[in-house]
């Protein structure tokens, strides 16, 4: 059985309150549960105390049976000094799709034609400016 620490919402519409509970994964999140060890309240201040609630000392129980808390309830163990968190690294999650890498490829191969054509109009005139002075004088 893989045992979880995790959270589960109660309160009202748009007030959320969370117990932090130790569960069965298999269990959905506002299910059968086997311990509550704390509680949440996102809606008072980030400085209250009465905020986050853990029981540190159950905590610490669960994790050395083997319990693996979420993210979120991790971030709240290591505040406590329980458990230790790390900011997860994932570098290929910012990378583009094919799509986009072919979107891009096209973006920039129009940018450089371009760039040419530009090139080519502003080198022309130039060339044609002392012909018509030339033609110019000439009539004069």
């Amino acid at each position: 059985m893989s045992v979880k620490i995790r959270l589960a919402r109660g309160g009202a519409k748009k007030r959320p309150y969370y117990r932090i509970v130790v569960t069965d994964s298999r269990m959905p999140r506002d299910g059968r549960f086997i311990e509550k060890i704390g509680h949440y309240n996102p809606m008072l201040p980030k400085d209250h105390e009465n905020r986050i609630s853990v029981d540190t000392e159950k905590a610490a129980e669960w994790i050395k049976k083997g319990a693996q808390p979420s993210d979120r309830v991790a971030r709240f163990l290591k505040d406590a000094g329980v458990y230790e968190w790390t900011h997860g690294n994932n570098p290929k999650k910012g990378e583009p799709g094919e799509k986009a890498k072919e979107r891009a490829a096209e973006r920039a191969e129009k940018e450089e034609a371009k760039k040419a054509a530009e090139a080519e109009a502003a080198a022309a005139p130039a060339e044609e400016a002392p012909a018509e002075e030339a033609a110019e004088e000439a009539s004069e």
